[in-house]
């Protein structure tokens, strides 16, 4: 059954949530627990609308689909081969009501102003900047990893263009950015909300930070426990397995 929707290059990976899965190729980039733990953060209410930017082929709009009630998730991403990957997963889900998927430069401010306002923002950006090592310039990873195409501001100004008054925007990135995401959604008036730091366990440093933005918030910034991926022995944490589902 899978032949009619997968490429000789792909996989269909179960979700293991509604029986949803994802398309993806083989041997490019696959989402990781970034996505997941993103996708989890997010506070999305029932009927809520929602825009997730760097979408790639969609793995938190799916996931939000599955755990939440919003009523419409639209995922915007530059790289059409991952939009393809994401159209047909939808289809292959059966969520054609919920879901869509937009090949589009989210620097296109006119074609960000033409979409109806959200009220939840979700992003999981290129973490390194684009002069950090050497550099394929064409390569899918490449592009998903290093701020080729957009740079962290430009995601927050495109969340900023897309946001309802008060909406949010949540965002994982790493903790060595902390000082430039702050800066960034003050200077297009998002106030940062709540933050928690993400440690492989709890004898290392933080190597992910989960961050809550309000559009036009007032300023008062909370702190949340950090979340340990791994426990001492080596294996998923509670909180971890719990987010899996497990």
């Amino acid at each position: 059954m899978n032949e009619e929707w997968l490429k000789d290059d792909e996989t269909l990976d179960d979700l293991q949530l509604k029986g949803i899965c994802v398309i993806q190729k083989k041997d490019a980039f696959r989402f990781g627990v970034d996505a997941v733990l993103l996708a989890n953060f997010a506070k999305v209410k029932k009927g809520a609308r929602v825009i997730d930017l760097c979408s790639g082929t969609g793995i938190i709009p799916f996931i939000l689909a599955g755990k939440t009630d919003a009523a419409n998730i639209i995922g915007i991403e530059i790289q059409e081969p991952m939009v393809d990957m994401a159209k047909r997963s939808v289809e292959f889900n059966k969520l054609q009501h919920r879901l869509e998927f937009i090949n589009k430069d989210l620097k296109d401010i006119e074609f960000l102003k033409k979409l109806p306002k959200v009220d939840v923002v979700t992003v999981n950006p290129p973490y390194k900047l684009k002069n950090s090592g050497i550099i394929n310039m064409n390569d899918e990873n490449a592009i998903a990893r290093h701020e080729i195409c957009c740079t962290l501001e430009d995601v927050i100004k495109a969340a900023k263009g897309v946001l309802k008054d008060n909406g949010r925007i949540y965002m994982i990135h790493r903790p060595d950015r902390l000082a430039d995401i702050i800066c960034t959604m003050r200077q297009y008036k998002i106030e940062p909300k709540l933050i928690r730091m993400i440690q492989p366990n709890f004898k290392k440093a933080p190597n992910m930070v989960l961050v809550e933005g309000q559009n036009n918030g007032g300023t008062f910034l909370k702190w949340e426990a950090p979340l340990c991926i791994y426990n001492i022995e080596g294996g998923y944490t509670e909180e971890i397995d719990k987010i899996y589902g497990r």
